[in-house]
């Protein structure tokens, strides 16, 4: 039987991930991918906690439905970013990105 701990400890590791994968991968898009298993994590954080904690209230699902949509909105912006510097520069390494700087 699959518990609360074990949703728990798998949305921790999903977590680890993705951490592990913006710190220490160098692409960008590499970057957006390990962001958005860590909003994943959150998202599996907020169904379980839903369906152990306050099983007959869909808070937990509304929480992660827009977890979601703010993660595409993310994503698409994210996205045209890279591509417009990877036109100007012609690399999507993070350490070419210096634009903001003085």
């Amino acid at each position: 039987m699959i518990g609360f701990t074990h949703y728990l400890i798998f949305a921790t590791l999903l977590f680890g991930i993705g951490l592990f994968g913006v710190l220490a991968k160098r692409s960008a898009v590499a970057v957006l991918m390990s962001v958005e298993l860590m909003l994943n994590a959150v998202n599996i954080n907020f169904v379980a906690i839903s369906k152990y904690i306050v099983p007959n209230a869909g808070v937990g699902q509304l929480f992660a439905l827009f977890v979601i949509v703010v993660a595409a909105a993310e994503v698409a912006v994210g996205l045209a970013l890279i591509i417009n510097i990877f036109r100007q520069k012609k690399s999507v390494d993070l350490h070419d990105f210096n634009l903001l700087k003085w």
